[in-house]
């Protein structure tokens, strides 16, 4: 009976603390937020990098041995300037045959030219009619012109130019447009080989206008049908921090690649460069791409928004620590925050619901 009541006692004391300690617990208020006006835009992101819209790979006529290189990287160049000389080392096979060619052609011309003498006497005698000596006459014109065109394939294999082409030589490796050396990836001393039906050729030079440059990127195929050739590009340089770049989309690639397993498209943008501005080709870029926008609009933070059935909603405060819920029509969204179409003003204070206060100690 004893242990009974005592256990009716305590029971008592704890119910007398519990409730006197709800009574003095903090009470939850909640901090509020209100709408406010400005732009939204919805953006997509492309990596890439700046790249000339024209890169012309200078390739030597001729096989041979680089004799000097007279630029470097950077300098700037107009077409016809030379880039290098190369020194030509002639197979010795074709330097023999040459020689030998030469050396028949001119015993014709020689026999041809005694022909061409005794029967010139005989028709200055009477003795020949002009009919009979023509074939003479042509028989050592055509030995001159074999001996010239031997003289000729012996020049082009010894130095790579006949004496008749016009030129001084083809050995001079000249720039065919005018813009920037990008690189020069031979050296003095270095063998080169002329492009033919089996081969590409060395590469002497790479020159290119860097007045006319493209960002080169890729996109992912869930964003690619909202691009438009056209659209702004706001481009961001990773080696100049601060500096924004404008890009006008010219080009989306019509078929996607596989890379890392999602598929990308390919697109192209002509940067916007104003005078005395330069970009260095190669630069890694990142492109923002302008989807949607909305100008001007009162916005709200996500952050503030409720659902109710996928129906979004805000609790207004009415009065001190009391709110009133709000139904709300939502525009367009960037992820953080979205236009107000209607239900809000602007004056409202919106209560943060996520992110309650508690007088007294002023925990979250």
């Amino acid at each position: 009976m004893v242990v009974f009541a005592l256990a009716v006692l305590a029971g008592g004391i704890y119910t007398l603390f519990f409730l006197k300690a709800k009574e003095e617990a903090p009470k939850a208020t909640y901090a509020t937020a209100s709408p406010d006006r400005g732009d939204i835009r919805l953006l997509t992101m492309a990596s890439g990098s700046i790249q000339p819209r024209q890169e012309i790979l200078i390739k030597p006529q001729i096989s041979g041995i680089v004799r000097s290189v007279r630029v470097e990287a950077g300098d700037t160049v107009r077409a016809g300037d030379v880039l290098a000389e190369v020194m030509v080392v002639p197979d010795m096979g074709a330097l023999s045959a040459a020689e030998a060619r030469l050396q028949r052609a001119r015993i014709g011309l020689e026999d041809a030219t005694m022909s061409y003498e005794r029967n010139e006497s005989l028709l200055a005698d009477g003795v020949l009619s002009e009919a009979a000596f023509q074939p003479f006459a042509t028989q050592r014109r055509q030995a001159e012109e074999e001996v010239l065109a031997a003289e000729d394939n012996l020049r082009i294999i010894q130095d790579g130019v006949a004496s008749r082409s016009g030129r001084t030589s083809n050995t001079l490796i000249t720039s065919t447009i005018s813009g920037m050396v990008l690189d020069v990836p031979v050296r003095k001393g270095n063998s080169v080989i002329e492009a033919n039906n089996f081969n590409e050729g060395t590469t002497i030079a790479s020159v290119a206008d860097m007045s006319d440059l493209l960002f080169v990127g890729q996109i992912d195929e869930g964003e690619v049908e909202k691009l438009k050739p056209g659209m702004e590009l706001i481009l961001t340089i990773g080696a100049l921090e601060g500096e924004d770049y404008r890009a006008d989309l010219e080009y989306i690639s019509p078929k996607g690649i596989k890379d890392g397993g999602a598929i990308q498209f390919e697109i192209k943008a002509a940067v916007r460069l104003e005078p005395g501005e330069f970009l260095r080709a190669g630069y890694s870029a990142t492109a923002e791409v302008v989807l949607e926008e909305r100008l001007d609009v009162l916005k709200i933070n996500e952050s503030l928004l409720q659902f109710d059935n996928g129906s979004p909603f805000v609790d207004v405060e009415v009065a001190a620590d009391q709110y009133e819920r709000v139904d709300v029509k939502l525009g367009l969204s960037d992820g953080l925050e979205s236009e107000v179409l209607s239900g809000l003003n602007g004056d409202e204070a919106i209560k943060k619901w996520n992110q309650p206060q508690y007088e007294g100690n002023g925990a979250d």
